[in-house]
């Protein structure tokens, strides 16, 4: 009950409706006892007026009157003079006088409450204004058991009036949410449940039909979203296919090219003048092709290891790199520098995190050389209480606008000849196993930088 959404409403309902009722039972118990007390001084009243024709009557009868009327004694003031006009004998004494002459209404709801809570019988004193405009004023005493009585019989009477009309517009409202709300939305979840099955089926994409405006918008919302999922789905099996059939060819066209370089090794050798000029350029031609189609079938079923994280000293790891790449360098006028302070320990997989520094190095050299001007490479560390920062930043002459755009996209963000547009995107893909961030540095001047951002976090170290 307390779990489902009409539940909820049913029992919401008649909390709200009884504090409604509680609001209007305070206000008319209060009438109730005004009431009560007046119509005793109206009968007392009455019961005076034997006495006034008569001029006087028996103790018999004056008991008969005082009994009917419900009080103990009445007094009436006319004509500036005040006379007892019946009188009994008083149990005990007075416990609070009540003047119901223009009493305030919060007065009047203090008195019910107290007449109502107070379970001592006691004799009250109540003043008021006669009827018919016989006299200046009537004051009569009563016994308060009997109001308490009739207090309580009225506020059960309300108690159970307000019980069940909650209970009918709870019932009301639970079938009307039902109705309107929940039904619907179990048609809607059942609609969900019913597309998950087969989301590549166009045919269980919802139809909105629901008159309720939230509920249509919800509707539509989700035949957008189901849409562009099965949309999407779609493509991804036609991609995935593709994928498998470029693969394929490209294991096949390996082959083909393998053998293809053979026979072009065996042309350099060639006595024949053109032959021997054309031959290292297709050579060169055929070992791109090959490099390309081992690097598509290598992108197509990588699947990186989640990084082993460990202590690793940064400048042993970035001096191991640049030492690889000073060996690649030979005559041309490149420099290799590392700005690492000594004893900087980072958490990351060593083996990963020098295949993207080896990377970013690589590049950045072929690019220096390839506009042959020559430029320096520097690695650069710097942390904080949050992180380590890598710089890796060359005077090259920076990356096209193009590769810009494509930066990490697989075979489109290559700026060299013969490149394959894959470093940058496994680079990034590891960084990321790490918890951490791999960019362009869009401000730097005077060539290109990227930056590894490492997170320091709580992870668990391996020692």
């Amino acid at each position: 009950m307390f779990k489902s959404l009409s539940g909820r409403f049913l029992i919401l309902t008649i909390i709200f409706v009884m504090l409604a009722e509680i609001l209007i039972f305070v206000p008319s118990i209060a009438r109730y006892r005004e009431d009560f007390l007046l119509a005793r001084i109206e009968r007392a009243q009455i019961a005076s007026l034997a006495l006034l024709a008569n001029g006087a009557v028996d103790r018999d009868l004056e008991e008969e009157l005082l009994l009917n009327a419900g009080v103990y004694n009445v007094v009436l003031r006319r004509n500036e003079a005040r006379q007892l006009v019946l009188s009994s004998p008083i149990p005990s004494p007075v416990a609070a006088t009540y003047d119901l002459r223009d009493t305030p209404a919060w007065e009047l709801i203090r008195d019910a409450m107290v007449a109502l809570w107070n379970p001592q019988d006691s004799v009250l004193r109540v003043i008021g204004y006669p009827t018919q405009d016989a006299g200046m004023l009537i004051e009569v005493t009563l016994p308060s058991a009997p109001l308490r009585a009739a207090l309580l019989d009225y506020g059960l009477r309300i108690l159970w009036l307000s019980l069940a009309i909650s209970l009918i517009a709870a019932a009301l409202l639970f079938f009307a949410v039902r109705k309107v709300i929940v039904s619907p939305m179990r048609s809607v979840v059942r609609q969900m449940a019913r597309y998950a099955e087969a989301p590549e089926d166009a045919r269980r994409i919802i139809t909105p039909s629901n008159g309720i405006t939230e509920l249509r918008e919800a509707e539509e919302a989700l035949k957008s979203l189901e849409t562009e999922l099965t949309a999407a789905l779609r493509q991804k099996e036609r991609l995935a296919q593709l994928g498998g059939a470029v693969a394929r060819v490209s294991h096949d066209l390996r082959n083909i090219l393998t053998s293809a370089q053979l026979f072009a090794d065996r042309l350099e050798s060639s006595a024949d003048p053109t032959v021997a000029r054309m031959a290292p350029k297709l050579v060169r031609s055929i070992t791109r092709a090959v490099t390309l189609t081992e690097s598509t079938l290598a992108f197509g079923k990588a699947q990186e290891p989640p990084p082993s994280l460990s202590r690793v000293p940064l400048a042993d790891l970035v001096n191991d790199v640049l030492e690889s790449e000073r060996l690649a360098i030979g005559d041309e006028d490149i420099s290799l520098s590392a700005d690492v302070m000594a004893g900087t320990v980072i958490r990351a997989d060593s083996e990963q995190l020098h295949r993207v520094l080896s990377n970013l190095v690589r590049n950045a050299r072929q690019a220096i050389a390839s506009a042959g001007t020559g430029g320096e490479i520097c690695i650069h560390s710097e942390e904080d209480d949050e992180c380590w920062r890598i710089h890796v930043r060359d005077t090259g002459p920076g990356l096209p606008a193009k590769a810009r755009e494509h930066l990490f996209q697989p075979f489109a963000s290559s700026s060299k000849r013969g490149g394959t547009g894959l470093g940058l995107t496994i680079s990034q893909e590891l960084i990321r196993g790490h918890g951490g961030q791999l960019r362009l540095e869009p401000d730097y001047d005077g060539g290109t930088a990227f930056e590894i951002w490492l997170p320091k976090g709580d992870a668990e170290i391996n020692f």
